[in-house]
């Protein structure tokens, strides 16, 4: 259990350091801090590869890089110190050495380590400046700081089975490819194609459908055969395509599913926020007593989201969602919607003096967009809209149909 204050500041550090969200600033702050250092690196190493461009403002875009890149090491540094929230199932230094191997923790060590290597080993700065082009993958982490373009991960991962049987079953093709149009070319142009790899380049280009015409087949069978090549090339491209797009749409359709169902169907969520004399404020949530199946599902304090525990005390102005399982059952209450008019003989009335029905219940008044919570000496105003439950016919009611679900 956390308790020292270094424990807190770190586990605050790994709260901003990974992807936030949209109420703690502070985190949403960092993450678009490091992507835009991420796009500035990359658009000043394009740009420095134009030599007009590299002669004007050589000096400022190799500023941009070093800073970039020292932002880069500092954001290396941050995760290393918080690794082990990233990996909570197991200890601190298996969780280090857990992102130090992980591909995002490789590519962030490559995004920054090929920059300080020169000036520790100067003679091998050209091999240390090739590494540098690893600095791209860090866009992945544009990936996880944006939902929508999460689905790309996902869809390629679901899919990665059908992706690698369809790069297989054209590698296959390319190798049957090069070998025929090497038996059906070779007496014609030895010098093209001189062995069974020779076509390897061909296959690849008719396949692709790239088709650089710099080797091609001059004999009749030959481009008969490039021809059905040439054919069989659109439908291998496409089938990658057409499992990428399926995925697409199954995730989407997956996504609006569990939008538009998930939540209702299994569990039903209520919002509300503690008043100073509300009798849970000051409580342990062990301590509220909630019915079976009813739980305290998330407390929001000031800016922060806290995931509840039993011993979780309850303040002032905050925020509690309540949770509760749902269960199957059609029938229906019936309640009426009566707005007061300016001549209706309830206004000024308390409650408890009403001449109505035993049979008749005041579940909820709406006063100025407030809901109210009705009591025998609550005074009725003109305006108010009552809902309640009875049998008795209104004048001017709206009927409400409300199921019975939990």
């Amino acid at each position: 259990m956390e308790t020292s204050p270094w424990d807190r500041r770190r586990r605050r550090l790994f709260e901003i350091v990974e992807v936030g969200n949209d109420i703690d600033w502070l985190s949403r702050g960092y993450d678009f801090m490091n992507t835009f250092f991420i796009i500035v690196n990359l658009a000043a190493s394009i740009m420095y590869t134009f030599d007009n461009i590299r002669s004007s403002y050589g000096f400022w875009l190799l500023m941009l890089e070093k800073i970039t890149v020292a932002a880069f090491c500092a954001d290396y540094i941050l995760r290393l110190i918080t690794a082990r929230y990233l990996y909570p199932e197991v200890s601190g230094p298996k969780a280090l050495l857990k992102y130090t191997f992980s591909f995002t923790g490789i590519v962030d060590l490559l995004s920054f380590l090929p920059y300080y290597l020169p000036f520790f080993f100067p003679s091998g700065a050209i091999a240390f400046r090739m590494f540098r082009i690893v600095r791209i993958f860090r866009l992945f982490r544009i990936n996880a700081y944006y939902d929508s373009l999460n689905v790309i991960t996902e869809v390629i991962s679901s899919k990665r089975q059908q992706l690698f049987s369809s790069v297989f079953i054209i590698l296959v093709l390319m190798l049957a490819s090069s070998l025929c149009m090497y038996s059906l070319e070779h007496n014609a142009q030895p010098e093209v194609f001189s062995n069974a790899f020779s076509g390897i380049w061909w296959s690849v280009s008719t396949l692709l459908t790239v088709g650089y015409g710099d080797i091609y087949p001059i004999t009749s069978m030959g481009k008969l055969f490039g021809i059905f090549i040439s054919f069989l090339g659109v439908g291998m491209v496409a089938i990658p395509t057409g499992i990428i797009s399926a995925g697409f749409v199954d995730q989407y359709s997956h996504i609006k599913r569990i939008s538009e169902h998930g939540q209702e169907e299994a569990v039903h969520f209520i919002k509300i926020q503690l008043k100073e004399h509300d009798s849970w404020v000051g409580q342990t949530i062990a301590q509220l007593g909630l019915p079976e199946k009813v739980i305290v599902a998330v407390i929001k304090r000031s800016q922060k989201i806290l995931i509840p525990r039993g011993d979780t005390v309850l303040h002032v102005n905050d925020t509690i969602v309540l949770g509760a399982e749902s269960f199957q059952d059609h029938e229906h209450i019936n309640l009426k919607e009566v707005v007061l008019q300016k001549h209706n003989p309830w206004n000024g009335q308390r409650i408890r003096d009403l001449d109505i029905s035993r049979k008749t219940v005041i579940i909820l008044i709406k006063r100025k967009n407030k809901a109210l919570i009705p009591n025998g000496n609550m005074v009725l105003r003109e305006g108010d809209t009552i809902i309640l439950y009875t049998q008795m016919h209104f004048a001017n009611s709206n009927n409400l149909e409300i199921d019975i679900e939990v």
